[in-house]
């Protein structure tokens, strides 16, 4: 089967083979946990490592559900443990086994044994995790393609097709960065099917049975009304506020859980602002980012504008870089994101174009009142070349996605 290879994930599970630390990988459905898997153990086939010493269990294959206890799950596996050799055991969707977390325990003393689990729903991201296995473990978070995995992948898929990068990336943008649907990129309607199933499948098994919810038409509202506004403040209240003015009675705690579920379901991302002066993450009116761009044009169109949708891609590449990121404060102005990653900081301000000098003007302002020395970023779609506007970068995003 043609695969993307998609290194810097490898590269997380080759740094930590063989480590007595547990690897946990998490991610949304469908971005490619279980094929991120496949090639790693390959790639330890092909390095010596014996067919018997690999371990795999996905939970989410039928076949496996006898052994849904933990209990049974790790009598299984122990009765499979090669005694003088390192055991490489992968546990796929490990959240459908009652109570992992005690099996995961008792393998984990075993000194030949090296771990690999994955999961969707609300587990890997709620702090569960932190309290089930902790000081015992390591995430590598997943994400959908990236536009430099999505080109390579098309160059993979369509080896005949002479796209420009330009082409590709207008692909990237119209379609979905999930894997799959790099197959099937040809047929709209198709990519669109395949996107509701993984909505659908998010919400019922990831938010409504985590979260327990009941009133179902209402969380399908609220994840409409976030979708469609991505890259704008919201808050629980406003919110609440909108669905009152439209005959649809909720409360702000309601809201709050809803946002919760479909957070912690990683169809959504929620950036904090932070006051970029006061150096403090404040606690109100930050913004929602969608998961996938193709994802929120199925549930409610490519309204909204460009400029939103090229924010939404910005924010994602910045988190696929390894970066936290909030939407930053200073004064009454806004610069789009502040995004940290150790030591470093970069500050970005996204814009459609700014062939226009009053909104050039307009974007350069916030990035222009910050002091300090770190590298700040106007990304457009403008197709100029870079240019240094006193110290600020302007870049083409496009160019900027494969730096």
């Amino acid at each position: 089967m043609v695969s993307v290879i998609r290194q810097k994930y490898v590269n997380f599970l080759l740094r930590s083979k063989d480590r007595q630390i547990i690897k946990v990988v998490s991610g949304v459905r469908r971005c490619g946990k279980s094929t991120l898997f496949s090639l790693y153990k390959n790639h330890l086939l092909r390095h010596g490592v014996l067919k018997e010493q690999i371990i795999d269990f996905n939970f989410e294959d039928m076949e496996n559900e006898s052994i849904g206890d933990y209990k049974k799950l790790y009598s299984t596996i122990k009765k499979q443990l090669l005694k003088n050799k390192m055991n490489y055991i992968f546990l796929d969707e490990i959240q459908h086994v009652k109570h992992f977390e005690r099996a995961i325990d008792s393998l984990f003393i075993h000194k030949n044994v090296d771990l690999y689990i994955t999961g969707s729903n609300a587990y890997f991201m709620s702090g569960e995790l932190a309290t089930l296995l902790s000081g015992r473990y390591i995430e590598l978070r997943m994400q959908p393609f990236s536009f430099a995995e999505f080109l390579s992948g098309y160059s993979l898929f369509y080896p005949d097709k002479r796209l420009s990068r330009q082409e590709i990336f207008n692909e990237y943008i119209r379609n979905s960065s999930f894997p799959y649907t790099l197959q099937i990129i040809g047929n709209r309607e198709d990519v669109f099917e395949y996107l509701r199933g993984i909505y659908a499948t998010v919400l019922l098994k990831d938010v409504i049975a985590r979260s327990k919810i009941t009133d179902i038409p209402m969380l399908e509202n609220i994840a409409r009304f976030v979708f469609d506004s991505i890259g704008s403040p919201v808050s629980a209240t406003k919110i609440s506020n909108y669905m009152k003015s439209n005959g649809k009675k909720t409360d702000v705690k309601t809201v709050e859980k809803y946002l919760r579920g479909l957070t912690d379901s990683l169809i959504l991302y929620y950036a904090e602002r932070y006051n970029i002066k006061g150096k403090q993450y404040l606690s109100t009116l930050g913004k929602y980012y969608s998961v996938d761009i193709g994802l929120r044009n199925m549930l409610v169109g490519s309204k909204g504008g460009i400029g939103h949708i090229v924010e939404n891609i910005v924010y994602l590449e910045l988190l696929h870089r390894g970066y936290r990121v909030s939407v930053g404060v200073i004064d009454n102005f806004e610069v789009d994101f502040v995004a940290n990653r150790h030591d470093e900081t970069i500050y970005v301000q996204v814009s459609a174009t700014v062939r226009d000098e009053q909104t050039l003007a307009r974007e350069l302002r916030p990035l222009q009142m910050i002091k300090d020395n770190f590298q700040k970023y106007l990304i457009t779609l403008d197709k100029d070349p870079k240019m240094q506007h006193n110290g600020i970068l302007q870049v083409n995003l496009s160019e900027w996605l494969l730096e």
